[in-house]
């Protein structure tokens, strides 16, 4: 028991078995972890082809308009007007209450319905994100998601890269600020599909 006092200190999310002796080095997921659930996401976990489908003015705003696309889904760019005219209204929004004219869009045929997420950066080093969903292939009945719905793994992907490139070519740089907006413009996410699962 000895090694697991040492070690405890640096694994708070963990509990100590009691079958743990001195031989037994890994420790116990907490109780609180769902194993099987984790297990199941990780075994059927796959990239979604992630593309710039455009980079447009929408609602006052440049934003980069991305698709990801489920297993059997796509996003056709022609098809999408409505959920770019959501967007557009929620950019001109974002406008009217401290965004500073840079944002992304979101159009994720999901496995599960379709996503339009609209992030846009604001004053403050702050950012703002509203989520639309609704079924499979009816653009026409997208609404604002239910409270507390955040990003999903694949979306994340999307806004971890997109705040390194705001970061890295727009605060974090240098030279004047036509060329920080092309650099960021230039750096976009593009993800090609896994065959199936790991």
């Amino acid at each position: 028991m000895e090694l697991w006092a040492r070690i405890a200190p640096h694994y708070p999310f963990v509990r100590q078995d009691s079958r743990m002796s001195e031989q037994v080095t890994s420790p116990v997921l907490s109780a609180g972890v769902d194993e099987a659930g984790l297990l199941g996401l990780a075994h059927g976990y796959h990239q979604r082809p992630t593309r710039l489908l455009k980079t447009t003015e929408l609602g006052g705003q440049l934003a980069k308009v991305y698709a990801i696309e489920a297993p059997g889904r796509s996003v056709d760019i022609g098809g999408s007007e409505h959920a770019l005219h959501l967007a557009a209204l929620q950019l001109a929004a974002d406008r009217e209450t401290g965004a500073l004219g840079l944002a992304f869009v979101m159009l994720h045929a999901g496995g599960d319905g379709d996503y339009v997420l609209v992030h846009s950066w604001v004053e403050g080093y702050m950012s703002r994100l509203a989520v639309f969903n609704g079924p499979m292939d009816s653009p026409a009945s997208l609404r604002p998601a239910s409270r507390g719905l955040a990003p999903c793994v694949w979306e994340a992907h999307v806004i971890a890269h997109e705040r390194e490139a705001f970061v890295r070519h727009v605060l974090d740089a240098d030279g004047p600020l036509y060329a920080r907006i092309a650099a960021w413009s230039d750096d976009v996410l593009t993800v090609q599909a896994t065959g199936g699962t790991r």
